[in-house]
């Protein structure tokens, strides 16, 4: 089963240290049971016997650290940062982001020259110690173009003012990596700020929950030439290559709350009886259940995928730029649509506060909106779409990237820019030989859509247009969440009932955009007459239908639950 059973890791593990941590993980959670788990996220202490459990067992030392940074066992290894982020989200969001943005924080510490630094951060990590990843602002958000943290000439050094806002881990991090810019230059820099000093003050944390999500403000701080970690254009691209490494981490944190909602979802829908039959013999509960677990099983397809090419990429292969924000933005917005179906099935149980669920309708709708909303990053991935239909390149076969080694690459992914260059293999390859309906219905469409591109390309005043913009960014998301989902079809051996029924609902979810895209005031004769080629019906085949239930979802009910 290719969904997650944290009682039963069946996942390859290339080395026993991996297998050790996700296993101790998972004990730490079920041994904490789920009443406590539940008790803790309603009254919102620190999660403080989570960080304990962390430095003990050296979890974040471990896998948070490159390799040659620290002991002999430490690597940073986005295979099994998935899972373990995964599992994570599975248990709590909460427990999640304090990791998430400890991985942020030492984006620009391991992207640096500053050695001392890095040592640094290496001790902190074997002791138990979390970061923080000092970017947004209250006025500008994440908007690297715009920063209100000044440092000013003192000397040998500078003192730095300014607050930031929605620091993660702010109150606690043993560094903060802090962006802001020298007043006489107007440069950017990085430099590692000590929550602990005086002249740093924690303002508040500006949401109600576990997390500290901090706003803090410097004062004078100082800053000497060993506290830099990165300026001017360096800094720059540390700030940016860092998100590209984090936000991927969303996606996943996405995948583990729906998992585990679907696991109580299905049991107390299938063991309920209304009208004299079960919940789950009702049409339409069964239908948001056969949606739910296709949707859900697409993402984690979609998502491993991306990982074999974070994991293969290279100055020469950048395609993870595309498949990266497309983990972040796509597979979030699947999850808040896993979870609206879910909630629809099990109505005022996802309410209860012995449930799971009552804390996944909520924290998903975060996911979405971190690291870049979903419009920025649909904005992002629409400068690959020339080059992804019209120019594709050659590149070798990327397999399924599971060995353990240290991912080089990510801490020197050099310059931000040129995006617009970067080339993809032929998405088509992967439609070949593949021969069931929904599939070929959705090849048809995706060819609709490059023609349109090709007949009668977006404007100048249409690419000003955000609506515009997003709807086709949506059918190109599709097309480039297909291409990914058919590939690791084969890797998984994803059976062809199972992918149909994926394809019934990205057909139907093409129609949708086509719709809206052909409804926006700007669209030309020639891209409303291919909006009307691209909108088509699924196809439905009951048969397949049933045998999906009955293989893939019914045998959910009772396959997990949490310890009390």
């Amino acid at each position: 089963m290719i969904l997650l059973d944290p009682k039963n890791l069946d996942r390859y593990y290339p080395d026993a240290r991996s297998a050790e941590i996700m296993h101790k993980t998972v004990e730490f959670f079920e041994g904490k049971g789920k009443a406590r788990l539940l008790e803790d996220y309603y009254a919102r202490p620190w999660y403080a016997d989570f960080l304990e459990f962390v430095r003990k067992e050296r979890i974040f030392a471990s896998m948070c650290t490159p390799a040659g940074e620290g002991a002999p066992d430490v690597r940073w290894d986005t295979w099994r940062n998935c899972e373990f982020a995964e599992i994570l989200g599975f248990y709590g969001l909460q427990y999640w982001y304090t990791w998430q943005v400890s991985v942020l924080g030492l984006g620009p510490i391991w992207m640096s020259g500053n050695e001392a630094l890095r040592g640094r951060a290496a001790r902190a990590l074997e002791e138990g110690g979390i970061f923080a990843f000092g970017l947004s602002e209250k006025t500008h958000g994440a908007d690297i173009y715009s920063t209100d943290m000044v440092l000013t000439r003192d000397g040998d050094g500078w003192r730095a003012n300014g607050r930031k806002y929605y620091i993660g881990n702010g109150n606690e991090a043993a560094i903060v990596s802090t962006f802001g810019r020298f007043e006489d230059s107007d440069e950017y820099v990085f430099f590692a700020a000590d929550p602990r000093h005086p002249n740093y003050h924690l303002v508040q944390n500006v949401v109600a929950s576990q997390n500290y999500v901090s706003e803090f403000e410097l004062r004078d701080y100082p800053v000497q030439e060993a506290d830099i970690l990165h300026r001017g254009r360096e800094a720059w691209n540390a700030a940016l290559n860092t998100v590209n490494v984090g936000k991927y981490n969303l996606g996943w944190a996405s995948i583990g709350i729906c998992t585990h909602a679907l696991y109580e979802a299905i049991a107390h829908a299938h063991n309920r009886k209304l009208y004299g039959m079960r919940v789950t013999d009702m049409s339409h509960v069964r239908r948001m259940f056969v949606e739910g677990t296709a949707r859900l099983v697409a993402m984690k397809l979609f998502a491993l995928r991306a990982a074999d090419y974070m994991r293969s990429a290279s100055s020469e292969d950048r395609r993870y730029l595309l498949y990266n924000p497309m983990v972040k933005m796509k597979v979030t917005t699947q999850g808040e649509a896993v979870i609206d179906l879910l909630w629809d099935a099990i109505a005022a149980k996802g309410f209860e506060k012995d449930m799971y669920f009552s804390q996944a309708a909520v924290d998903i709708r975060a996911l979405p909106k971190l690291e870049g909303t979903v419009h920025v990053n649909v904005a992002l991935i629409a400068k690959f779409m020339p080059n992804f239909f019209f120019n594709p390149g050659e590149y070798p076969e990327i397999e399924r990237q599971d060995h353990d080694r240290n991912d080089d690459f990510l801490f020197h992914q050099g310059s931000a820019r040129g995006l617009g260059q970067i080339r993809f293999h032929d998405y088509r390859r992967a439609f070949e030989g593949v021969d069931l309906p929904n599939v070929r219905a959705f090849f048809e469409q995706t060819e609709a859509f490059r023609e349109m591109l090709a007949a009668a390309p977006p404007g100048p005043e249409q690419m000003k247009d955000v609506d515009f913009l997003l709807a086709g960014g949506e059918i190109f998301a599709l097309v480039v969440y297909a291409q990914l989902i058919l590939e690791n079809a084969r890797l998984y051996a994803i059976d062809d009932d199972l992918l149909d029924q994926i394809f019934e609902f990205m057909v139907r979810d093409v129609s949708g955009f086509a719709l809206q895209l052909l409804s926006q005031p700007s669209s030309s004769d020639v891209q409303m007459a291919k909006c009307r080629e691209m909108m088509r019906k699924p196809v439905h085949d009951r048969e397949r239908y049933e045998r999906v239930w009955n293989a893939h979802v019914k045998v959910l009910d009772g396959a997990y639950a949490m310890n009390a």
